[in-house]
């Protein structure tokens, strides 16, 4: 049965949100002032100006030299972009099972006619690619046409080496569309479009470019380009042959101008780091973030979710409640008694883990408030634990 925390009146919010959710993520000061200024002629010689710098940029954020395109659209619409550009109705799509999302691309392309067919995995480990391999290799005619992968897990803090999806189809001399969505992982780890022969990129604004919610962006190989000129699906907004024939190469119809002003400032303070720095950077905080759940899993306390320590996420940490706990009370103690914001599970993982998020803005006193802040909700709320997970983190920054 499960415990129910104490409760007490939720205290007025003061000081600054701690913003652990794993996206939308933290959105830095100068992002919001560029995002602030005023509006423009979108076909003016200052913002096409703008709009080209941005494009080159994310290109390599990206590590690309192909195409992209960009949507006034949440991430869902780039995958919904990345379906009806490249396939047509009663195409086959192989999805390799990751977690939530992954099955939410296998839906969307089920609603759009799309047949799918899916790489069954455990949540908590990853896919084994041997049996991606085998699932190319058993299809000796070649009904499928595409297959989805996504980088990074949200849902569970399962990161998978995708590289290894284009080393299967390569085995295999499998024809069929390389797609991943890196919408959780582009500019929080590494990612290489064209090194590791991807086809289709889903990306979103709201997580590692720190910017709103509300802009995506698909990179788009030549092969998929091609591939795409004898799509049959239905598109309009989204078709890329629409897009491609317009000075922006994207937008059917008004530009969102005020993201490329974030989207600028974002590139330059990615860039003012150094990719390699800000990987470097996420790496540390998840390391820290890790450290103190395994500290917290003693005494039978909540542990990591993902068993696979090749495996762990560098930008979400999923943490796996003991039996007969609920993860929302962690949670609705966090937020309502010390004003941090945690993800909760998602789809069968509901009330069962909680996520921290440390992607984007972030830094280490913002991750060991955020620690500190968890390891109090579980005290308050009766959670078995191993006391010292912020000790933990904190020997751990200090010494690397």
């Amino acid at each position: 049965m499960s415990q129910t925390a104490p409760t007490k009146p939720a205290r007025p919010a003061r000081g600054r949100l701690f913003f652990a959710n794993p996206g939308p993520t933290n959105i830095p000061d100068s992002i919001l002032r560029a995002v602030s200024q005023g509006t423009v002629d979108f076909m003016s010689p200052a913002f096409l100006e703008l709009y080209d710098h941005c494009m080159a940029g994310v290109k390599r954020v990206l590590k690309t030299e192909q195409h992209v395109f960009f949507y006034t659209a949440s991430g869902h619409g780039a995958w919904e972009a990345s379906l009806v550009n490249v396939l047509s109705p009663g195409d086959t799509l192989l999805i390799i099972e990751t977690g939530y999302f992954s099955l939410g691309w296998a839906e969307m392309a089920e609603a759009l006619g799309i047949k799918v067919e899916t790489v069954k995995a455990d949540w908590r480990t990853g896919v084994d690619f041997a049996a991606v391999e085998a699932a190319l290799a058993a299809d000796t005619t070649h009904r499928i046409k595409a297959v989805g992968v996504v980088h990074n897990e949200t849902a569970t803090g399962v990161a998978l080496p995708i590289q290894k999806v284009r080393a299967a189809l390569d085995a295999t001399k499998h024809p069929a569309l390389f797609m991943a969505d890196t919408i959780s992982s582009l500019g929080s780890f590494d990612f290489r479009m064209d090194e590791w022969g991807i086809d289709v990129v889903v990306g979103g604004s709201q997580k590692g470019l720190m910017l709103p919610t509300g802009m995506s962006f698909t990179g788009v190989s030549n092969k998929a380009l091609e591939v795409h000129k004898s799509s049959t699906m239905p598109k309009h907004y989204m078709n890329w042959s629409a897009m491609i024939a317009r000075r922006h190469k994207s937008f059917i119809g008004t530009v969102p101008i005020l993201f490329f002003n974030g989207l600028k400032e974002s590139l330059r303070l990615l860039e003012e780091e150094g990719l390699d720095n800000v990987f470097a950077r996420h790496h540390r905080l998840a390391e820290a973030t890790r450290r103190a759940v395994r500290t917290w899993s003693g005494n039978q306390g909540p542990q990591l979710f993902c068993q696979d320590s090749s495996r762990l996420s560098d930008s979400v940490t999923a943490i796996l409640m003991p039996d007969g706990h609920n993860a929302e009370d962690v949670r609705k103690i966090a937020f309502e008694r010390f004003n941090v914001s945690l993800g909760g599970g998602l789809g069968p993982l509901g009330g069962k883990v909680f996520r921290i998020g440390h992607m984007g803005d972030l830094n280490e006193p913002m991750i060991l408030g955020t620690l500190a802040s968890v390891e109090m909700a579980l005290s308050i709320a009766g959670v078995p634990h191993a006391k010292g997970g912020v000790d933990s983190a904190m020997e751990y920054l200090a010494t690397t």
